[in-house]
């Protein structure tokens, strides 16, 4: 009996300071005014200022959706260009509040002090080849030198890749993937490689973006996602039911447009997740509007996706994986209940 109360006593502890860590997170970010969101700074559809210095992108919106949550007010996010080997120290140093930047969730990551919050963009690494290359299958890339980033999950990929398929390789490794890219335009490397995504976006800042073909081979998972640090789990809640309450709504139809209307809404689901009934946003230290907030800030799931990378973007990604569940996909929110 008294091994059991130890242990309830040492859980009970445990959740006490993980709330106490957690309000010290959202109040220096409601007493700064500001939430700071450390961002990619070159990736199209992701995360990229424009000539006006105006941040645009999937991550972008999340990052501004987290505001709107917080206060009402999605312009009130500092974004902090992270290159992808930092980020790990940069995040556990405490400079950002959430990292949102097409970054991989995997095992050594979130053992090493990230804590992934969910997945906002369902990937897979892929190659890019000039089409007079004549190659239309990356088994055919035996002994090409290939332009990748170095220190990241994709320079780890591209080398399992090769050597799995009994290949050669020559791999090219850059700081950046800005200094990636451009070395695989000036014909640097036969090939280059990072996340599909990345393939369609880089694509179009080639000189001659028509000159490049994706090839059809996905040769990893790669989900991307929030991240968080380990010690503060109320705060691990929010950005997480940020990015459900952005699926849920594409789930129930409401969308930046149609919020205000949908307050009216009978549909029991609706009103929970706009704070017309329930206490969700006042039990994560927000208020009950959480959910209206964002979407009238920055419209659904599916909105964010079609500006960014969809059909209406310059990207034209599919939906794909990043579909709903109900439409063959896999993005899928827990309920609000």
């Amino acid at each position: 009996m008294r091994s059991t109360w130890v242990w309830l006593a040492g859980a009970a502890l445990g959740c006490l300071t993980a709330f106490s860590a957690s309000a010290g997170t959202l109040d220096q970010v409601k007493a700064r005014g500001q939430l700071v969101c450390g961002a990619n700074p070159g990736l199209a559809g992701f995360g990229l200022p424009d000539d006006q210095g105006v941040w645009k992108g999937l991550d972008v919106d999340e990052c501004r959706a987290l505001a709107a949550a917080i206060f009402n007010d999605p312009s009130k996010v500092k974004f902090l260009p992270i290159n992808a080997k930092d980020r790990p120290t940069i995040l556990a140093g405490g400079e950002i509040d959430v990292l949102i930047r097409n970054t991989t969730w995997t095992m050594s990551r979130e053992l090493g002090g990230m804590f992934f919050t969910g997945v906002n963009f369902y990937d897979g690494q892929g190659f890019m080849v000039r089409r007079k290359l004549g190659v239309d299958s990356a088994l055919k890339l035996d002994g090409a030198s290939v332009c990748v980033q170095q220190g990241t999950t994709t320079e780890l990929n591209l080398a399992d890749y090769f050597r799995a398929n009994g290949m050669k390789l020559e791999a090219v490794v850059f700081a950046t993937d800005e200094e990636a890219t451009k070395a695989y335009d000036s014909g640097r490397c036969d090939a280059y490689t990072t996340d599909a995504s990345g393939l369609y976006s880089e694509r179009l800042k080639m000189s001659a973006p028509d000159d490049h073909i994706v090839l059809p081979e996905i040769i990893s998972k790669e989900p991307l996602g929030p991240a968080v640090r380990k010690d503060d789990i109320p705060w691990f809640e929010i950005v997480q039911w940020t990015h459900f309450a952005l699926v849920t709504a594409e789930e129930l139809g409401v969308t930046k447009a149609n919020v205000d209307a949908m307050l009216k809404s009978p549909n029991p689901n609706v009103r929970r997740l706009l704070g017309v009934e329930g206490d969700f946003g006042k039990s994560m230290g927000l208020g009950n509007d959480w959910a209206y907030r964002i979407i009238k800030a920055e419209g659904n799931y599916g909105e964010i996706f079609e500006r960014n990378v969809g059909m209406d973007s310059p990207i034209k990604i599919k939906r794909g994986l990043n579909a709903l569940w109900s439409k063959g996909g896999l993005q899928y929110a827990p309920p609000i209940r």
